[in-house]
Formats: C-alpha cells, sequence, structure tokens
C-alpha cells in the first residue's frame, strides 16, 4: 500500500493515514527506515487463530474509524487485517475500496482463510480495483460484488520496480563452485506441518543430488517457522535467514536462479524479474502468472518438487522461456491509475 500512499500524498485534496495493525511484527520498521511521509499508527492485538485475530482487529479498528471518522477505507489484499479492517468500515458506514479485488483460487481451503477473505472483502467493498481482466471477470460473475470495477494493476508490482530501482546490484545466481542459488519460501496455513517437512526433505535431496545451494528465509509467524527451522538446521548447502527487509527480499530474488514458493506475492513478482517459480500450492488465484509462463504448480510431493528443478538444470530452453520478464500484474503504474479512479468516483458523487 506504500506506493498508493505516496499516490495519494503526490495527489491536492487527500489527507490519508496508514493503520498499521500489528498482525505482521516488525512491519513498522519498513516507514522507519524509509522516510516516505507516512504516518503509521500501531497496534497490538491478541489472539492468533484467524477468527481469534479477525475479532481482535475489528474491535480496534472500529475503535480507531469512529473517533477519526474517513470518507474512504482502504485495504489491501486478503489478510485477516484487510477483512477487519473492511468490516470495521462498513460498521461505521464508511466506503471502502479494495486493492488487488476478484482474485480467486476457487478453493475455499487453498488458501485457507484468504480465499474467504477475498469474497467477503469484495462483497463489502464500493470501489473495487482488480490487477487483471481476469480478476475483474470473476467480481462481475459474482451477485455479491456489487461494487465498480476498474482494472489498475497491481500496486505490489510498483513496490517491486521502486525497491529494484534502489538496491545494490545482486549477486551472481551461482556460488563458486557451480551450485546455483535456489530462494525456498513457505509459509501458507495449509502447508503448515507435515506439508512443509515434506519441502524441507525435497530441499535437502536437491542439495545431495543436484549442483544448487538454497536460501530459505524463515517467517515471523512461529508456526510457520519452527518445523522448517528444525528440520533444516544444520543441512549443508542451506542457508537459514531470518525475516528479511523488502529491499533486501527482493535483492536475494533478484540473486536467485530459481524460485520455490507457496506465497501469492512472489507469484506475482518473480515473473516481473524474469525469475522461473515452482510453486508450492495445487491450485493458485493467479492464473496470469501461469499463463506467463513463468510459474508451475508442483505441490509439495519430495520426488515432484526434485523432478522439476533437475528438469530445469537439463533443459535449457524451457528455463529461459520460463526467464523471460512478464508483466500480467501491471508494470508499474497502479498506484497512479487507482488514485485516478478514486477522484473520479468523488467527483461523480460530487464530494
Amino acid at each position: 500500500m506504500a506506493p498508493v500512499a505516496r499516490a495519494l500524498a503526490r495527489r491536492q485534496g487527500f489527507n490519508h493515514e496508514i493503520l498499521l495493525t500489528g498482525q505482521h511484527a516488525g512491519l513498522s520498521r519498513y516507514f522507519e527506515d524509509n522516510a516516505e511521509g507516512l504516518r503509521p499508527l500501531p497496534f497490538s492485538p491478541h489472539g492468533r487463530t484467524p477468527d481469534g485475530l479477525r475479532e481482535a482487529l475489528h474491535a480496534l479498528l472500529l475503535g480507531v474509524l469512529r473517533k477519526r471518522p474517513a470518507d474512504l477505507v482502504l485495504v489491501h489484499g486478503d489478510t485477516t487485517s484487510a477483512v477487519a479492517g473492511a468490516s470495521a468500515a462498513l460498521d461505521c458506514g464508511i466506503p471502502i475500496g479494495h486493492v488487488e479485488a476478484g482474485l480467486r483460487s476457487f478453493d475455499r481451503d487453498q488458501p485457507f482463510p484468504e480465499e474467504g477473505h477475498r469474497i467477503a472483502i469484495d462483497a463489502m467493498a464500493d470501489l473495487l480495483f482488480a490487477p487483471t481482466q481476469i480478476a475483474a471477470g470473476n467480481l462481475r460473475l459474482e451477485k455479491a460484488a456489487q461494487g465498480r470495477i476498474w482494472v489498475t494493476g497491481n500496486s505490489g508490482i510498483d513496490a517491486l520496480l521502486l525497491a529494484r530501482e534502489r538496491i545494490a546490484p545482486p549477486a551472481a545466481p551461482s556460488s563458486g563452485d557451480g551450485r546455483r542459488l535456489i530462494l525456498a519460501t513457505c509459509h501458507r496455513r495449509e502447508n503448515q506441518g507435515e506439508p512443509a517437512l515434506a519441502l524441507c526433505e525435497a530441499l535437502k535431496r536437491m542439495v545431495q543430488t543436484l549442483p544448487v545451494r538454497v536460501a530459505v528465509p524463515l517467517h515471523i509467524n512461529p508456526l510457520a517457522r519452527r518445523g522448517m527451522e528444525e528440520a533444516l538446521a544444520g543441512a549443508e548447502h542451506i542457508e537459514l535467514l531470518e525475516p528479511l527487509r523488502y529491499d533486501e527480499m527482493v535483492r536475494l530474488m533478484e540473486s536467485s536462479w530459481l524460485i520455490l514458493t507457496d506465497s501469492g506475492g512472489l507469484q506475482e513478482e518473480a515473473p516481473a524479474l524474469g525469475k522461473p517459480v515452482l510453486v508450492l500450492r495445487n491450485v493458485t488465484e493467479r492464473p496470469e502468472a501461469l499463463a506467463s509462463g513463468s510459474l508451475e504448480l508442483v505441490g509439495t510431493d519430495p520426488g515432484r518438487i526434485v523432478a522439476a528443478v533437475a528438469g530445469l538444470l537439463a533443459d535449457g530452453e524451457k528455463y529461459a522461456r520460463m526467464a523471460r520478464p512478464a508483466f500480467p500484474f501491471g508494470s508499474g503504474q497502479a498506484s497512479e491509475r487507482i488514485v485516478d479512479a478514486i477522484e473520479e468516483w468523488w467527483a461523480e458523487r460530487g464530494t
């Protein structure tokens, strides 16, 4: 949302505030380390189950919005913070804009609870900022989604391209011993436990049988990191990293030969950087990335993952096709388009 906030700051007639809910501790460092002129209001909610966290965040945000009335509340994506923010705005009678609207995997369990959050937010939103035509088409087919739809691209790509301009040149994807660098992340709720351990098994097989090395940024959520940390501790050619700042993550992506991930954001960012992705899921809400040729779904079966990596090592033509930069989610103008849409919407309302 930082690029959207910066776009709002550049336009006359807008005052905005960033509400940092505390769902991800440490996010405030982004604002401390980057003088963006943003004003975060951090909170520390309790309750880590999806329903407990949602209720805690809803109560906190409801209190804030009642004390600081707004003319519009913008929420991004499918997090618990987003659905809590949208429902709090709805309860206060404040119009809602959903950035990254319309993404669908069409499977409520993959990802859980994010797929349900997307559907709920889109049903509440007055302004629906779809990143692609496919996402907009999903919204048009849902009777519950009654808001106005704009196709804008995703502001996450705006953030990525800006970060890439600011970072130092990346390291080479291969080490001195010829091992190619693979970036691996795994944090989705449905992948916690046995699926994450299966990925760890695949990573250990990979570095034993293939000329690769692996960097694993651990997630800040202890439920997502604990098992992987224990399974991979001390493994040769596998480096465990503490959670990275966004600029550090972008540099690591650029340094990578291949990315293994269950992250939704990385499925959008990696194609823009020209990095092939093996998606550790069976379905994706980003079919545009699949169509671009940058992604391949492999799930979490160790044999399938290792075979897919070995296949890319052996098939240079396939790797080159997957490594072509692609921009199915926009090329950096989403935030300005979102603000243009807000201005248009307000002008039509006569406010």
